[in-house]
């Protein structure tokens, strides 16, 4: 079943259980689908990968918004991002830990011969590519900066 269909039938359950805060969350996700597919060169439906990096994207721009609204003391806006973010989530594969991909970061440095911090580009890229969806890219990037640093 493909994301847009997946989100279609969680918003006919949501009206359903009269669940605003999913509700609104999932048409949000929804509307971000439909924009993709009406993209100027884009095919009908969206690949699995371009669905992943959607999802990332707008999980991505929840927790930047959370953030903001939790330092400007806004705990109403705050809960309607935690709310959306919570069911983004949902949609996304379980995250790695600081640990996981720590280890999934020295094994892509092993196999890519970096040396040094003048290889940061060529694992970077490698990792964004095996991690996506599964990690925070400012996370891969801190620990291969540390890694390679070392």
């Amino acid at each position: 079943m493909s994301l847009k269909a997946q989100i279609e039938a969680e918003i006919k359950q949501s009206m359903l259980n009269k669940d605003k805060d999913r509700l609104r969350a999932l048409r949000a996700i929804k509307s971000q689908i439909l924009l993709a597919e009406t993209e100027k060169g884009a095919t009908a439906e969206l690949s699995p990968d371009a669905e992943m990096k959607l999802l990332t994207k707008a999980a991505k721009q929840r927790k930047d918004s959370l953030e903001i609204y939790e330092k400007e003391g806004r705990a109403d806006l705050a809960e309607v991002e935690k709310a959306e973010l919570n069911v983004i989530e949902s949609f996304l594969p379980k995250q790695l830990d600081e640990s996981e991909v720590r280890e999934a970061v020295k094994k892509i440095i092993a196999d890519v011969g970096a040396s040094g911090p003048q290889d940061m580009g060529k694992v970077m890229g490698v990792a964004t590519k095996q991690l996506a969806g599964k990690a925070d890219g400012k996370l891969i990037s801190t620990i291969t900066k540390e890694i390679l640093n070392s």
